[in-house]
């Protein structure tokens, strides 16, 4: 399909959809996980959200291009920063997330637990 790109509601949501990783679909190419939102009582779109591994790729493919470079040539203080905003966004929680944000920071698992830890305890000591 062709996605109705002209619809004041898809110019609304397009910057959403394309932050998360997700795709805009027509309305009759919905599957039971996809999101179908209605303009005036029409369904005018579909959003498919991206799988949750997908969503961190997404993520840190954002951050590479927010900060101009690979993640793995930022300094360590900047790489502490994107942990704890990776943590914020909920990447831990996704399989494998600690190995993969390890990965693209070209850093040891024990050192994003590092980062993980420190700014915890920095936390608790307020």
């Amino acid at each position: 399909m062709t996605e109705p790109a002209d619809h004041p509601l898809v110019t609304a949501v397009k910057p959403l959809v394309d932050a998360m990783g997700a795709r805009i679909l027509a309305p009759d190419e919905a599957t039971g996980d996809d999101v179908v939102l209605a303009w005036e009582g029409e369904d005018v779109l579909a959003v498919r959200l991206p799988q949750l591994a997908d969503s961190l790729d997404h993520i840190l493919a954002a951050m590479e291009r927010r900060h101009g470079m690979p993640l793995a040539e930022l300094d360590r203080k900047t790489k502490q920063a994107v942990v704890r905003a990776l943590e914020a966004r909920g990447a831990f929680s996704v399989r494998h997330g600690v190995e993969t944000v390890a990965g693209a920071l070209g850093v040891s698992r024990f050192t994003v637990y590092n980062y993980l830890n420190r700014d915890n305890t920095a936390k608790a000591a307020e």
